[in-house]
């Protein structure tokens, strides 16, 4: 008799127990998430002006034209590469990550400061090279990839760096893409966690509406 009333707490506790922490606590997350912080519970989607999701502030883009700011290099080319054609091999390392390549390693080199072959069938065009003839001044998180290879923020100092050139594309003012830059440049967390940054995304889009 005590063994059948013992048996049948613990199932009824279990239930509770499973009810709570299994619909009634995921349900009250998402209820306040939806009403406290939407923009961030819905991934954090940024649209465009007309309306259209045009990406994630939390997740980088490629921008790699003269008419833009550009994002930081990418070990994966942010994802965006079909794994079924993927010749060059970007989405080796996963969908995310470092390539993990020490400073002497031959491949980081080739892609930083560039490969010149004699037969000119594997010459590549390093990084630095390719700054420099646009009229930029290399800084490190425009030459070096970040951790996650899907940073979606370059340094103050990186978009200032690219003024020149946007502004030559664009027929605008220096002056009015630095505003703009100030503008879309977000602080440190609570004025003293990490560093701030440029989201490129968002710079990008505000240039488009200039």
């Amino acid at each position: 008799m005590s063994f059948a009333r013992d048996a049948g707490r613990a199932v009824r506790s279990t239930l509770l127990l499973w009810v709570i922490t299994a619909i009634i606590y995921p349900l009250l997350m998402i209820a306040l998430g939806q009403i406290a912080f939407p923009f961030q519970a819905n991934g954090s989607l940024i649209k465009n002006a007309q309306n259209q999701v045009v990406g994630s502030a939390l997740i980088g883009q490629p921008f790699t034209s003269d008419r833009y700011f550009n994002s930081r290099p990418s070990t994966t080319s942010y994802s965006t590469a079909d794994p079924k054609k993927d010749e060059a091999g970007v989405l080796k390392t996963g969908v995310s990550g470092a390539s993990n390549l020490a400073p002497s390693n031959p491949a980081l080199r080739d892609r930083i400061a560039g490969k010149n072959d004699p037969d000119k069938t594997k010459s590549i065009e390093g990084d630095l090279p390719r700054l420099k003839k646009a009229g930029v001044q290399p800084t490190a998180d425009l030459v070096y990839t970040s951790a996650s290879s899907l940073d979606p923020h370059i340094t103050p100092e990186g978009a200032k760096a690219q003024i020149a050139r946007v502004a030559k594309a664009r027929q605008l003012q220096p002056n009015q893409l630095e505003t703009l830059i100030s503008q879309n440049t977000d602080n440190r967390f609570l004025g003293i966690f990490g560093e701030p940054g440029v989201n490129v995304l968002k710079l990008n889009l505000a240039l488009d509406r200039f």
